[in-house]
């Protein structure tokens, strides 16, 4: 997805930094041996946080390994299970998706590079499509929708978010407890909902200059790609809205070990990047250069 699901890791016991450390390798190692080693390269914080909300309650069974990222000193990592197979899989696809939709979205020069991307993952979209085909064809549903309000110039922002609501929603459906797959189902939309308008709130700037669609700038009518007092207060009130979603269907569900790292993301980490993102300090400051540190320094 786009990087912006990040749990406030420095304010959590260094338990919880290490049980973070070891899924983030243990989906990293898993979408090695399930799609391929160039499959590595889609491995973020957004799609770690998918596999945690999949993953079973109890502890899970780690291993030690040496890797390319840390080539002498052996790591834990958590060990492939279904679920993490699982999300394995939708981050693939996913990941695949959003590099083909970016084909589309830009002119032959600056689609390039999401060109160059979504060949070196083919292969591995491939195996996982094989794998999971309903949740490719939600996938590509979806954001076909998406792409026709953007046609559109959709001046409905909740009507564009939802596109990208009901996508992620469909990641909950492989889970196996139907009460569970509910609660990930309403969790995992109204993540889906935040992540687009995060990203459309990030990227107003460079939409603005590029005249590209973003759902902000077609609501409330933006021409300069600045977002007016006014403006953002209504935006946080829509964004702090989804968090709350997200909030009230977590506490249906008992996560056992991942709960103080579920509280932690949902409560603080999502506020925390809401707010550094409409401030600008996202690419710069502790969101920005550190960000990419935090899994290296809690291992």
């Amino acid at each position: 997805m786009f990087g912006y699901v990040i749990p406030p890791l420095e304010g959590l016991a260094q338990e919880e930094r290490d049980r973070f450390a070891q899924i983030y390798c243990g989906l990293c190692h898993t979408l090695k041996t399930r799609c391929g080693q160039r499959s590595r390269m889609i491995l973020n914080y957004d799609f770690t946080f998918l596999a945690i909300l999949l993953s079973d309650e109890e502890a899970p069974i780690c291993g030690e390994s040496r890797c390319p990222s840390s080539p002498i000193t052996k790591k834990r990592y958590q060990k492939s299970d279904e679920a993490m197979n699982l999300a394995a899989d939708e981050s693939v696809i996913l990941a695949y998706w959003q590099l083909r939709d970016g084909v589309a979205d830009h002119g032959f020069w600056k689609g390039l590079k999401y060109r160059f991307l979504s060949r070196q993952l083919h292969f591995a979209y491939r195996k996982a499509a094989a794998c999971r085909p309903e949740f490719d064809t939600a996938v590509q549903t979806q954001l076909q929708k998406l792409a026709e309000l953007e046609t559109e110039n959709c001046t409905s922002m909740d009507q564009a978010a939802d596109t990208f609501a009901e996508l992620l929603a469909a990641a909950a459906d492989g889970a196996e407890n139907l009460t569970k797959r509910r609660v990930l189902r309403q969790m995992l939309y109204h993540l889906g909902r935040w992540v687009y308008l995060m990203d459309a709130a990030d990227d107003l700037k460079k939409d603005t200059e590029s005249g590209g669609y973003n759902p902000l700038r077609a609501r409330f009518d933006l021409q300069d790609g600045v977002l007016t007092e006014e403006v953002r207060k209504s935006f946080t009130t829509t964004l702090d809205h989804s968090i709350h979603m997200i909030a009230t269907a977590y506490e249906l569900w008992d996560f056992g070990i991942w709960s103080k790292l579920l509280e932690a993301t949902v409560y603080e980490g999502l506020f925390q990047v809401g707010r550094a993102v409409l401030d600008g300090t996202f690419h710069t400051g502790f969101f920005g250069k550190k960000k990419d540190k935090i899994v290296e320094e809690t291992a």
